[in-house]
């Protein structure tokens, strides 16, 4: 179990290493390059997207992110983020695909891959939420945390809390809890 965790962490950082290479086709006025200090003082308009590498000093905000995205507070608006984000804070209003690898990580809508951090909500997800709180509305994987909530899931929760509110194996569990849809 613990091999397989460790295989897919790795090949959610390699996909998102992958990615920041790549140049987006699918964002109209990508950039590839972005410096922010605090938005709007930045090289490019927070209304562009940027594929490529993001550095954000202290906030940055764009339309979409694809590559490496890095700082303390990394802001996508509803374009979303495909690749690798580190820093303190990573919100992502749109969908995310990757590895989230914030103190605090928010994706507002879809997350496939990765997050790590100390707390972890998501909209809906697919893949692993490893952190102290996990939150999902909708979670398909595995949610490893002191505590875990999801509205639904589809997978595996192991903490010290575990809580699924609809169709879980038991609504409150301590250390492991499951629904299999």
């Amino acid at each position: 179990m613990i091999s397989k965790m460790t295989s897919r962490f790795r090949s959610a950082a390699l996909f998102g290493v992958m990615l920041a290479t790549s140049a987006s086709s699918a964002v109209a006025q990508s950039k590839p390059i972005q410096l922010s200090l605090v938005t709007p003082i930045q090289i490019v308009p927070e209304d562009q997207a940027i594929s490529g590498f993001r550095f954000n000093l202290i906030y940055g905000r764009n339309a979409a992110m694809t590559g490496l995205d890095i700082g303390l507070v990394n802001h996508t608006r509803p374009g979303g983020v495909e690749g690798v984000q580190f820093g303190i804070l990573g919100l992502s209003e749109g969908d995310f695909t990757g590895w989230q690898a914030n103190w605090v990580n928010i994706t507002e809508a879809a997350m496939t891959g990765v997050q790590t951090g100390l707390y972890n909500p998501e909209g809906s997800g697919e893949g692993l939420q490893w952190g102290f709180v996990n939150t999902a509305d909708f979670h398909n994987g595995l949610q490893l945390s002191f505590v875990n909530y999801a509205r639904t899931l589809n997978g595996v929760q192991i903490g010290l809390v575990n809580i699924i509110k609809e169709g879980g194996a038991f609504p409150i569990f301590p250390i492991v809890n499951w629904s299999f849809e």
